[in-house]
């Protein structure tokens, strides 16, 4: 029987990341990704954006990858030619009842190691962005979006030029424990199956992982992932073009995301989104009845804006841990051995800011590995 010596599930941007990492460093390294392509789940469908760590709470996984990770992604983007833009984000205060939660999360942010945010008032908001309506604003210059699909794209050529390998059309279906490993179980597009040997499983399944998981027997309670849908609208150019920066409201305790906001694209073009809304099973459609509340919600801060000047453009879905009204769950990002799975590193509830702190979670994971080998 083939054996390898460590095998990812998944070809997200997280399993990319961490299969580049690695391969700098191992050899025979396997990608096991069930769709024709990388990225084809919440990595592609998601704003591109490239955040500084405001939000999350003190010494927390959240926290550290986010604040490493922009460093990382920025210098990655820049050596390897991927298009990023440093817009720079405004948190605005749509009425003076939110402007003592702005200035908490101007706190929060100093606190976690942001250290450029800047506190703005009606004024200095208006001078950088005239036709977003606020009392105050908040403005992180490290914020930026960059090209998810080209980055991922350079982190599947760094992993294969380093040896290693991905099995597109190929999903797991089986985990049975060994003396030594794991044997897995995989099904290709021609429903043949196959199983193979590995001494490691590097768990990045995204909205399966807590699947995944059960399948080594970790059927946790606390690893079960909700789906939390998000939609996105696209501005008419017009609108669009009123826009310089990424624009966010004051985000809500408990909600499932950071609240309907204005993103800039590298196109020029802007998009509204996401909303949240959790849901049972995968679907990507979208509602085109939504159209009046996301319009609702951007003139709250960005008047003048009609439902006419909005049209629907696409969705994605978070693997969150927090499920609704429940408090703030951190990633797992553990090797399972305390639970009788030496071997297993699961990566769970893995949502933003995921994206940005790929780079260093990739690096966490190399750490957990190193021990293991």
């Amino acid at each position: 029987m083939e054996k390898v010596n460590i095998t990812i599930i998944g070809a997200g941007v997280i399993g990319l990341s961490v299969a580049a990492e690695l391969a700098r460093q191992q050899q025979d390294i396997f990608i096991v990704e069930k769709y024709p392509s990388f990225g084809q789940e919440t990595s592609s469908r998601n704003s591109e954006v490239l955040h500084a760590g405001i939000y999350y709470p003190l010494n927390t996984l959240k926290l550290k990858t986010c604040l490493e990770g922009n460093r990382l992604l920025y210098e990655f983007c820049q050596s390897h030619n991927i298009p990023f833009k440093r817009l720079g984000k405004l948190i605005v205060a749509a009425n003076t009842d939110e402007e003592e939660d702005l200035y908490k999360l101007f706190q929060r942010g100093r606190e976690n190691g942001v250290k450029d945010l800047e506190q703005l008032t009606k004024t200095k908001l208006q001078a950088l962005e005239p036709h977003i309506k606020a009392e105050a604003g908040l403005f992180s210059p490290s914020t930026g979006i960059f090209d998810t699909h080209s980055f991922m794209k350079q982190l599947a050529a760094s992993f294969k030029k380093d040896g290693g390998q991905i099995a597109y059309n190929t999903e797991l279906t089986k985990i049975t424990k060994l003396n030594s490993g794991y044997e897995l179980t995989v099904i290709d597009n021609e429903k043949e199956s196959f199983t193979f040997d590995t001494k490691i499983i590097i768990n990045c399944a995204g909205l399966q992982a807590d699947k995944v998981a059960a399948m080594a027997g970790l059927a946790l309670d606390e690893y079960r992932l909700k789906y939390c849908k998000g939609d996105y609208f696209r501005l008419a150019p017009a609108k669009a073009s009123l826009v310089n920066h990424l624009v966010y409201p004051v985000p809500k305790p408990r909600s499932g995301g950071l609240g309907i906001h204005l993103t800039p694209d590298l196109g020029g073009s802007v998009r509204l989104g996401p909303d949240d809304e959790y849901v049972q099973e995968i679907d990507y459609k979208i509602n085109p009845a939504k159209t009046a509340v996301f319009c609702d919600s951007v003139k709250v801060f960005f008047p003048g804006v009609t439902t006419a000047e909005i049209t629907p453009d696409t969705s994605g879905i978070r693997p969150k841990l927090q499920g609704p009204n429940e408090e703030f769950k951190d990633f797992v990002i553990k090797h399972e051995e305390n639970r009788g799975c030496p071997g297993l590193i699961n990566l769970i509830g893995i949502e933003s800011p995921g994206l940005t702190g790929s780079l260093a979670i990739a690096r966490m994971v190399a750490g957990l590995v190193k021990p293991l080998l």
